[in-house]
């Protein structure tokens, strides 16, 4: 990639020791690895994940194609195929919808306050008016 053959390394690591000394090298040596370690482990991650992506549309596109060609025409054979298809599709989607159930529930209850609690007091008053009659009979008194 780089074509650095041993007498470049050498060249480098001659510098490196003149430059940073003795004492700080190894540090130095211990954190450029720790760096290219997690380089290589985010690019492995990034490659794992647009492959699942990838596999995902490709069962997407099969399973559309499966449909249009009448599914229930095609062998038994196929059939399993399928299904096993569709099966690996479900596990692959099933970490993302996981996350995506656990936000929703937050999200929600962010969103909506809680509806106000059953008001007694209106439910007393309205259940006395039923009871009182309409007018209360009015007595004159003679004069």
């Amino acid at each position: 990639m780089f074509d650095i053959g041993f007498w470049e390394l050498v060249l480098i690591s001659v510098i490196a020791l003149v430059v940073l000394g003795p004492e700080r090298l190894p540090h130095a040596i211990r954190s450029v690895a720790r760096f290219i370690a997690s380089a290589k482990q985010m690019a492995n991650n990034v490659k794992n994940e647009l492959s699942q992506e990838l596999q995902i549309q490709e069962l997407r596109e099969s399973y559309q194609k499966a449909e249009q060609l009448k599914v229930k025409d095609l062998a038994p054979e196929l059939h399993e195929s399928i299904e096993s298809l569709k099966e690996v599709a479900r596990e692959v989607q099933q970490p993302y919808a996981a996350s995506a159930e656990e936000e929703q529930p937050l999200a929600q209850s962010l969103e909506a306050p809680s509806a106000p609690e059953h008001d007694v007091l209106a439910d007393k008053v309205s259940s006395t008016e039923s009871v009182l009659p309409e007018k209360l009979p009015v007595e004159k008194h003679p004069e």
